[in-house]
Parts: structure tokens; sequence; C-alpha cells
């Protein structure tokens, strides 16, 4: 049996983050949840009010063998907007921040190596702003949230802003997706 690594992280609506990182070569499973603040077992409500300290997040398991954590993370950024504090685009509050929590040193070096490889090349005129903090507690979303992309293609968001995302990850990322 292939041992997985988990990896939690934030760029936003955590609808897109999940609906790109399930399709992915490597991933068993990205579940959309809570993480980084100081209220325990959080709803959705309570986190879109920006007072929770909670970021939108995916949790993501996935096999080092088939994709390393460098290669996931090089495909969380480019899936939103890094250079943006507490917003992503339309969506505005501590809860849309861009954040790795990492599990571990090694993810840790890992994460502040990419974003410094990010600033020296110049890829946005912006500084990123990614905070890279240890996990200290993760909450899975209400169920309703979990492949909500795929179980909702007629809400409005999705159409508008995850289907046009997700279309461009995927003809940047075929060769990336599963079968």
């Amino acid at each position: 049996m292939k041992k997985t690594q988990q990896a939690t992280l934030a760029g936003g609506c955590f609808w897109c983050i999940e609906a790109a990182l399930n399709s992915i070569q490597g991933v068993k499973e990205a579940i959309s949840g809570y993480a980084g603040g100081h209220v325990e077992n959080p709803s959705y409500e309570a986190v879109c009010k920006g007072d929770t300290g909670h970021a939108e997040v995916v949790r993501v398991e996935f096999n080092p063998e088939e994709l390393s954590y460098r290669q996931l993370l090089e495909i969380f950024f480019s899936l939103h907007n890094p250079t943006q504090v507490d917003r992503q685009g339309n969506d505005i509050g501590p809860q849309y921040r861009s954040a790795i929590f990492y599990h571990g040193a090694e993810q840790k070096q890992i994460a502040q190596d990419i974003i410094k490889e990010i600033e020296e090349d110049g890829i946005w005129d912006e500084p990123v702003v990614t905070e890279v903090v240890e996990i200290k507690n993760y909450y899975p979303a209400e169920g309703y949230h979990q492949d909500y992309f795929t179980n909702n293609p007629q809400n409005q968001y999705c159409n508008m802003v995850v289907a046009p995302k997700l279309a461009k990850f995927k003809k940047t990322f075929a060769e990336k997706l599963k079968v």
C-alpha cells in the first residue's frame, strides 16, 4: 500500500481549489474545510462573517510517488492570485486569504522556496502575500460543500467564476489530469 501525505491549502473559495485538485493524478481526495482560526467546529456562516480567523481551505491527501508536494504547490499557485490580501477577486475577507498550512518542516521549506522563486522570477507585479503557517486545526466543511462544483453545475457562481477557472486549469495541466 502506498503511503499518502496531507497538505492544507487556502486560495480563495474552496469550491474551485477542491474541484481542480480532485482532478489531478496522485490526489486521493481533496476535502473543503476551515483552518487557522480560533473557533472550534465553525460553521460556514460563521467563517463567512470573517471573525473566526479561519480560512476556507482544502485538505489534500496525495501520493508523493505520483505527485510531489512541490508539484502540488505549483498547481496551487496557478489556481489563485497569491498577491491579494484577504481576497480572491470579488470574494473579500480573511476567510479568502492565500495560505499554506504546512504539515512539518519539509513542507514549510518547500513552500518558502517556491514563494522565493516566484518573487525572484517576477511572475507577479505585486509581492506574494501567501501565509506559510503550521497547521494547528482543521475542520471539514459541511457536507453540501464537498464536490460542490460537480454537484451544483447550475449555480451562478460556479458558472461565472469556477467553470472558466477550471477550463483554463485543465488546459494548462492536461497531462496531470486523472483519466
